[in-house]
């Protein structure tokens, strides 16, 4: 797991926070935010897979 991946999951976890207090409290804005960071997170975790994978093919003898 490198940076990307913890950084995609602080940011989902992040997410989840606004849109849960966005939706509790009735502010859109709020929950917007919070689905805009989830995205994103999932978007870091994904860069995340593909710098394993390059990491992996690159260390792999052929």
């Amino acid at each position: 797991m490198d940076k990307e991946h913890l950084k995609g999951e602080a940011k989902t976890a992040e997410g989840h926070i606004k849109d849960g207090f966005g939706k509790l409290t009735g502010d859109r804005k709020l929950q917007a935010e919070g689905k805009l960071a989830k995205v994103e997170g999932e978007i870091r975790k994904k860069v995340g897979d593909v710098k394993d994978s390059v990491r992996k093919a690159a260390v792999r003898p052929k």
